[in-house]
């Protein structure tokens, strides 16, 4: 009867927290405070401030100093008002989400005006609105299928190999779905993918050398709820989830990154990031001793040896 309620009882709390942590997060989306920015004569810039709400957070600005925050990726659209005429111009290297609610907004703006609207971007197909968060998901889990088969089959040695080599092999199969999918990657965008592959390999190697198979648990919860957070932009999110996990989940450095390499971009925060999840596994699997595999009839074997002459029970003779 224990054991039952139990269950129950664990069943449905594991429930209730990957709902908070993964569909809780699309559940609460709201935008607030989205960046946008307009470039107006004065009159319908003032109407334009007045405009402004808690949704979006508006600026006017000069044609230049707008179309290099857009280009920053400070504002996730610009609109642009002449006589006659507004112009949306839009980044395809910021996150879809937030390109698709400031061209909403834009438009709304200048149909407020009274003015046709032109929307200036380059074409995005659904497979490279995709790819980066895809890629990245794909990365993670080919490094975990890996380190939790090394378990499984009782890996000794050159787990540091292993991990290496899945992760190289990993990128190939994405590279190779991408290039199906239409999306050719830059030399710089390999290198990044090769480093994300590779430090997600080696931290995972290194959990699971320390906790055998139970580090899923925790490897399997990080798959599951970072990619609905790293999906979204952080004006979206409700404002707990944006600090609770999307400031911190490697996901979202892993898709930004490799958006804005497939279009061009730089990046430096996510080479660091990368680089210090790398080294965090490296120091993993140099530290302390591994952990014993686990058996599948959850018997641990304590290795004794005959040598030890332990006692024996008593030979019993039988009548």
């Amino acid at each position: 009867m224990r054991t039952a309620l139990v269950t129950a009882v664990a069943g449905a709390v594991v429930a209730f927290l990957l709902g908070l942590l993964t569909f809780g997060v699309q559940a609460t989306v709201h935008p607030h405070d989205v960046p946008l920015a307009v470039v107006a004569p004065p009159p319908i810039a003032e109407r334009v401030r007045a405009a402004d709400s808690a949704e979006v957070d508006i600026r006017v600005a000069e044609a230049a100093e707008a179309r290099t925050l857009l280009a920053d990726k400070e504002v996730y659209g610009v609109l642009e008002i002449s006589p006659g005429q507004a112009m949306i111009r839009l980044n395809p290297a910021i996150n879809p989400s937030g390109t698709q609610v400031a061209q909403q907004v834009l438009t709304g703006v200048a149909q407020g005006a009274g003015l046709p609207v032109k929307v200036e971007a380059p074409v995005v197909s659904a497979a490279e609105r995709t790819a980066p968060l895809a890629a990245s998901a794909l990365m993670w889990v080919g490094g975990m299928v890996a380190g939790l088969l090394f378990v499984v089959l009782r890996g000794r040695r050159f787990r540091l190999l292993s991990s290496v080599t899945a992760a190289v092999l990993v990128v190939g199969s994405v590279t190779g779905l991408l290039a199906w999918w239409g999306i050719t990657v830059s030399a710089t965008a390999l290198a990044f993918m090769v480093t994300v592959a590779v430090s997600f390999a080696l931290l995972q190697a290194g959990l699971f050398k320390h906790l055998g198979i139970r580090a899923m648990g925790i490897l399997g919860v990080l798959y599951l709820m970072a990619p609905a957070v790293a999906g979204q932009v952080p004006e979206l999110l409700n404002p707990v989830y944006r600090a609770v996990l999307w400031s911190w989940t490697p996901f979202r450095f892993s898709a930004e990154g490799l958006r804005t390499l497939m279009y061009d971009g730089s990046i430096s925060t996510e080479w660091w990031v990368f680089g210090g999840i790398a080294l965090a596994g490296i120091v993993l699997l140099l530290a302390g001793k591994k952990a014993q595999a686990d058996r599948p009839d959850g018997v641990v074997d304590v290795r004794v040896d005959q040598a030890d002459r332990l006692p024996r029970p008593e030979r019993q003779h039988t009548a």
